[in-house]
């Protein structure tokens, strides 16, 4: 058996032993596509199924690439993705043509599509929806052996489904609140540049809880900052709900900032000298319409400690001072920059379980966390890597703060 063809068998061993030990058919999936990307090299894929709330369309829940699809979706019959589904025949595009496939042009915007497979899967009761692998322009082509390879893994997760399984509900994103487009941001130190975000194409969504995930050094920080207008890009464009913030001057952001963001901050930061209910009302002076300094400490459990110190409360109570500090602005999205690193597991529960709460109440939530455990709560999760967007999943079951454990 020559080289090539032991890796294969070691790649579909892999991908066995994934769908073999996988609790749900997404988490099969998912891992099943990263395993395949791996081994075929490509640049990106994506898993889109079958909507059952309108039966022409195909929509997105886990993708791999620098891309933002999730607002997109497919229509029976239209573009490789919407053939393939009608068909369910595999697709090979090895030399790509956007304007045959202007659907797929128009999703992997971010990335120039050069390449593509795309191939059916299904349960034995059902159609499901497509998987879709695709190459930028400067990688090279797929070949025929790799597109084998690809169509015989989605075959053996298909055959692997349950045939009362079935993919939880989708997700429906609100309306656009913020669109990032090929945002990069360099430092200098001298003659030193150092590059941390390197191209980002991210939208953020009315009432979601979004989650930015990734090692130390990934960008995830950097991309929060400016979210939240306390740093700006070095190229690229920032809108938000139509505001073009890309060149804004400091006091544009600053009253950006006070009116539109509520920040979470992994040390707290509240200020020594002033009472719970004090710090909260410091705040709620700088800007026109806010929340009742005693309503907000109320919702997040500490009507009673109104009157006391930070020196006298529990780093999990100080951390919940800060949640009711940043909703007593009346913010419209609340950023949170590793809430709980600093908490132990049963306080950090505790914190989860309010902002959870403030989540349901129609607050935009976007949480930057190392804490993979904690994806689990979110509506999306976008996974950072070098600079980048790697890999976003659309988590249509998302748990409660109770159920997480690590």
């Amino acid at each position: 058996m020559d080289n090539s063809a032991l890796q294969v068998y070691k790649a579909i061993g892999r991908v066995q032993n994934i769908i073999a030990n996988a609790s749900t058919l997404d988490e099969a999936l998912q891992e099943s596509l990263k395993a395949i990307v791996e081994h075929a090299g490509a640049d990106g894929g994506a898993i889109w199924y079958a909507d059952k709330t309108d039966e022409n369309k195909l929509r997105p829940f886990f993708w791999i690439g620098p891309v933002d699809l999730t607002s997109r979706s497919h229509v029976l019959g239209d573009g490789s993705v919407g053939r393939v589904f009608e068909s369910q025949k595999a697709e090979r595009l090895f030399e790509f043509d956007p304007m045959q496939d202007v659907e797929t042009a128009i999703d992997f915007k971010g990335m120039p599509v050069g390449s593509m497979v795309c191939v059916p899967f299904s349960n034995n009761v059902e159609d499901l929806g497509v998987i879709q692998f695709v190459n930028g322009v400067e990688s090279g082509s797929f070949t025929d052996e790799g597109a084998d390879v690809m169509e015989i893994m989605a075959m053996m997760a298909a055959i692997a489904i349950e045939d009362n399984e079935a993919l939880a509900e989708p997700w429906e994103p609100g309306k656009v609140v913020m669109e990032l487009r090929d945002i990069t941001r360099e430092f200098q130190n001298g003659d030193i540049v150092t590059k941390v975000l390197k191209g980002v194409n991210l939208d953020v969504y009315e009432g979601e809880f979004l989650v930015l995930l990734g090692e130390s050094g990934c960008g995830k920080s950097t991309l929060l900052n400016i979210i939240g207008g306390m740093d700006s890009a070095t190229s690229g464009t920032f809108e938000y709900l139509g505001q073009d913030l890309s060149n804004a001057t400091q006091e544009e952001l600053t009253d950006f900032r006070r009116d539109n963001i509520g920040f979470i901050f992994q040390s707290y930061n509240l200020m020594p000298n002033l009472t719970a209910l004090q710090n909260l009302k410091l705040i709620a002076e700088l800007v026109n319409e806010p929340m009742d300094s005693d309503e907000a400490l109320e919702i997040v459990g500490l009507e009673e400690r109104k009157k006391n110190y930070p020196s006298q409360m529990s780093g999990g109570q100080q951390q919940r001072v800060s949640i009711a500090r940043a909703l007593v602005k009346n913010p419209k999205i609340i950023l949170a920059d590793e809430p709980t690193a600093a908490l132990d597991y049963a306080t950090s529960i505790e914190v989860l379980q309010v902002l959870e709460e403030v989540v349901k109440g129609g607050t935009t939530m976007v949480m930057v966390t190392h804490n993979e455990e904690i994806t689990r709560m979110a509506d999306r999760v976008v996974r950072m890597r070098d600079g980048r967007m790697h890999e976003v999943t659309i988590n249509r079951r998302p748990a409660h703060a109770t159920d997480l454990v690590w």
